[in-house]
Formats: structure tokens, C-alpha cells, sequence
């Protein structure tokens, strides 16, 4: 029971302070955990903070069901780089939080990333061990970006996977990214580019559209026929503000009038009609069969509604057009990480000398020094091997697939007495601080979505099934001594 004012008066309003507005910072250098600053502090301490190492980025294993991953995130990860600085505010803070000494503060203030970084081209088909990236300078430099880095690949990564998958199964037909509203804000822009990485052809997120150049799509909601007294009015009202060629939702009420009411609003010339419920399948069959007797033949079919790669594969033999997905996409399809790791590989020691180090934890092990990689083609030109190029630093460092070496004795004579073709998979992203501007902006998505097509397109056959099974193409070890 509430209680009553005495007297009849008015109860006092309490006046509430705003939330403050999350703060918008240019730097980028707290989006990282506290162990990578206390390792920072205890490394100058003891002297150890300025060893020349190298990080590799690598997956232990592929999510269940999966036959390969898809790298993406490389070209955001370049554009981070240039925010990693620690201003007054980022230093203010760890100092009132006390995170770290004055003396790791005083670091921290002029901290710039002037190392090296190579890994796969953004796109690149990736497998269990695949060294995706390297980070190489001091500990000092290198394990600042740790969190940074594997935040972005992981996610990103998953998501250009699950899209890989999701078009391989659309075969020709478009896919269209439209799933910001089941994402974090800014984890809806980072998909959306991952998504066009992995083979989409647009996106409904305009801020993804305006920062990387990617085409948007979207026209209206059922909420937009709801507002209207009738469902032609609100066709009628979309095409006199869209034109004739915009997409119209035909499922608010019965779907067969639905398209009646279609194409009398925007002629036999409708660019596409869209379901978004029911059994899309027997509907897609009725609504072309429709379009077709009304004679509006060239209006196409757009299907939405929780779609995955597996219903998009169902549909295959439907009369779609065009597929609209977005719980799935933005959650990686039941995989959302590529479980990542950034584990230090090599260090120099006392004497200034790289040399392998490993982590022999069970069941968490990894493979000590840098690693090569390439990848195995065989006469019909398509992937046979996944190689690792191992041994003194020296030698990996030098060692390109034309050196053949090892290599040789593995590889399968062609028809015509020559060798298949092997390619080198790592590519120079940042060297002495300064970035590869391929890789990054609107122009660096073009690139990865371009190398991702022809990398998937290089998979042996059955290598992009979507029923669980082995890694599209076996890893193997060339040693080099």
C-alpha cells in the first residue's frame, strides 16, 4: 500500500541525476586486460621487457562440425594500431586505480608499436596450427596487443566462417548481412565487415556501409504496414517514395493477396517481393508461381527469418533469390569464437640469439619458434596440404616455397613431370611500425573478400560440406635443419 501525503499534498519528485554518456575515446589502449600491464611492470623491472621475441596467433582446433575458418579482422586490427596510446586519461586512470608503478607509467606514456607483423591475407582459408599471425619486437611492444588482437580475430573470424559457409551454401544467389539488432552496437559493425569478408553482398548497418564502403540494403519493417489503415496504402506509399524496383513485405497479413497488393502498388517492374514467416519453401514456390501468372517474372524472391547455412542449403532448390540473415551470422552459427591463442613462440636470449619456447601444459600445448607456412596444390590445382615450415630461425626466416628443399620429396610428380605449385601463405602487414595500407579501410575489405572467394575456391571437393568431418586438407611439418 502506498503511503499518502499528509494533507493532501503533492509527494516531492526527487530529482535523478543523468547517467553520464559512455565517453567516446580515441585510444584504444585500456580495451586489454590488467595482466598484460603487471607482466609489462614486473619485464622492466627485471631487465627482460626490451628481449626481442615473436608472438604467433594460432588455433589449437576448428569448431565442431567446422572443415576450415576464415581469417578475418587483420585490416581492423591495423587501424587499432595507430589508436594504442595511452593519453592522459587512459594514464590518469591506472595511476588512481594503482595498476601500475611510475615507472611503467612513464612507458606506457610514449608507448608506439615499432615492431614487425606478417601473417595470412585477411580472407585466408585457416586450419588447426595455421600461424594466422606474427607479432614480432620487444616483450615490451608485443604483449600490450595480446587482448586487442585476439578480441578482434576471434570474433571477426568467427563470423567470416560462419559466412563462408552460409554463401558456399547459396551457391550464385546474394546474402544480405541484417543483424545488428542482436548484436552488441559495435560488434553489429565489426560483423557486418566480417560478413562482406566471407562472401555477403551488403548489409542493413549504415555505420559498417559508411566506414568501409560497404553496400547497405533494407526498405521497410511490418511496422511500416502496420501504420497504414490497409496493406496498399502502405505499398502504394513505398514505392511513390522508393520507385517500382524496392522490395515490398508481403507476410504482414495473408501472403497471396499480400502479393496481389504488390505488384497492383508496384506493377509487373517490382524489383522483389520479401517473406519473412511461415514455410518458406512451399512459399517461395506459391509466391513465384504467383509473380509468374500476375506477370511480374522478373520480381524476385527474398527469404529472411532465421535463417543458417543449413536452411539456406535447404532452400537450394527453391525459386530464391536472395537470402537475409541475422541471429545466425552475428553469432558465428553456433560458433561464436575461433578460440584463438597469442602465445609467445621465441625470445632472444642473454646473448641476443632467438630461441623456441613452448607451453607443454595438457591438452594446451604449442609448438616452439616461428613458423612458415604454405599451402600444397595438386595437378587439378586445388589445396592437398596445409604446410608448417619449422626449425632454426634462421632458415624459416629465408625459406620460400621456390627453395623446395624437403618439400620435394613429399610432393607428387604431375603429368607433365613438374612439380605441383606450392604458395607462400604469410604476407607483410606491418613493418618497423609502419602499416600496409592494402590491408586496411574500404579498399582492404575489397582485398580480403576478393582473396577470400579465390582461396575457398582452391579447397579440395567435398572440403566445403557442411556435414562434420576432418579439416578440409591435412597439416603437415617441413623441417628444416
Amino acid at each position: 500500500m502506498t503511503d499518502e501525503p499528509r494533507g493532501g499534498a503533492a509527494p516531492s519528485l526527487q530529482a535523478v541525476p543523468a547517467a553520464p554518456l559512455p565517453s567516446v575515446r580515441p585510444s584504444v589502449a585500456l580495451l586489454t586486460d590488467r595482466y598484460e600491464l603487471t607482466m609489462l611492470q614486473a619485464a622492466l623491472a627485471d631487465g627482460t621487457a626490451h628481449r626481442h621475441c615473436v608472438f604467433e596467433v594460432f588455433t589449437r582446433r576448428l569448431p565442431a562440425g567446422r572443415r576450415y575458418g576464415v581469417l578475418a579482422g587483420t585490416g581492423r586490427i591495423l587501424e587499432a594500431l595507430a589508436h594504442f596510446r595511452f593519453g592522459d586519461a587512459e594514464l590518469a586512470y591506472l595511476e588512481r586505480a594503482g595498476v601500475v608503478d611510475d615507472r611503467t607509467l612513464d612507458f606506457l606514456r610514449g608507448y608506439r608499436f615499432t615492431g614487425t607483423i606478417q601473417g595470412y591475407a585477411e580472407g585466408e582459408i585457416f586450419f588447426p596450427g595455421s600461424p594466422v599471425l606474427q607479432v614480432e619486437g620487444t616483450f615490451a611492444e608485443a604483449v600490450l596487443l595480446e587482448t586487442l588482437i585476439l578480441s578482434i580475430l576471434n570474433y571477426d573470424s568467427a563470423i567470416a566462417s560462419a559466412a563462408s559457409r552460409m554463401t558456399s551454401a547459396a551457391v550464385d544467389r546474394p546474402v544480405l548481412e541484417m543483424g545488428s539488432r542482436r548484436a552488441h552496437e559495435q560488434a553489429a559493425v565489426a560483423a557486418a565487415r566480417a560478413a562482406v569478408v566471407g562472401g555477403f553482398a551488403g548489409t542493413s548497418n549504415l555505420e559498417a556501409g559508411m566506414r568501409y564502403g560497404l553496400d547497405t540494403i533494407g526498405t521497410a519493417a511490418h511496422s511500416f504496414t502496420l501504420l497504414h489503415d490497409d496493406e496498399r496504402s502502405a505499398f502504394d506509399s513505398q514505392v511513390a517514395s522508393l520507385g517500382s524496383g524496392t522490395t515490398l513485405l508481403v507476410d504482414t497479413y495473408d501472403v497471396r493477396r499480400g502479393v496481389e497488393n504488390a505488384i497492383a502498388a508496384g506493377g509487373t517492374s517490382l524489383g522483389a517481393v520479401r517473406l519473412d514467416s511461415g514455410d518458406l519453401g512451399v512459399l517461395a514456390v506459391e509466391v513465384r508461381r504467383q509473380l509468374d501468372e500476375l506477370g511480374a517474372t522478373g520480381t524476385k524472391i527474398v527469404v529472411t527469418s532465421d535463417l543458417d547455412e543449413h536452411a539456406i542449403a535447404g532452400l537450394a532448390a527453391m525459386p530464391v533469390d536472395v537470402y537475409g540473415v541475422g541471429t545466425s551470422l552475428v553469432t558465428g552459427s553456433g560458433a561464436p569464437t575461433c578460440g584463438m591463442v597469442y602465445k609467445l613462440v621465441a625470445r632472444a636470449d642473454p646473448s641476443g640469439v632467438l630461441q623456441p619456447v613452448a607451453k607443454a601444459s595438457a591438452h594446451k600445448t604449442s609448438q616452439g619458434g616461428r613458423k612458415g607456412a604454405a599451402r600444397r596444390y595438386g595437378p587439378d590445382g586445388r589445396a592437398v596440404e596445409e604446410v608448417l615450415v619449422t626449425g632454426p630461425d634462421d632458415l624459416v626466416v629465408a625459406w620460400s616455397p621456390e627453395d623446395g628443399g624437403a618439400l620435394d620429396d613429399q610432393a607428387d610428380e604431375t603429368a607433365d613431370g613438374e612439380r605441383p605449385d606450392v604458395r607462400s601463405l604469410l604476407v607483410p602487414l606491418v613493418v618497423d611500425g609502419a602499416v600496409d595500407s592494402r590491408w586496411v579501410g574500404a579498399y582492404g575489405v575489397q582485398n580480403a573478400a576478393r582473396h577470400h572467394l579465390q582461396a575457398r575456391a582452391e579447397l579440395p571437393r567435398g572440403g566445403r560440406r557442411l556435414s562434420a568431418g576432418d579439416p578440409a586438407i591435412p597439416t603437415v611439418d617441413l623441417v628444416l635443419r
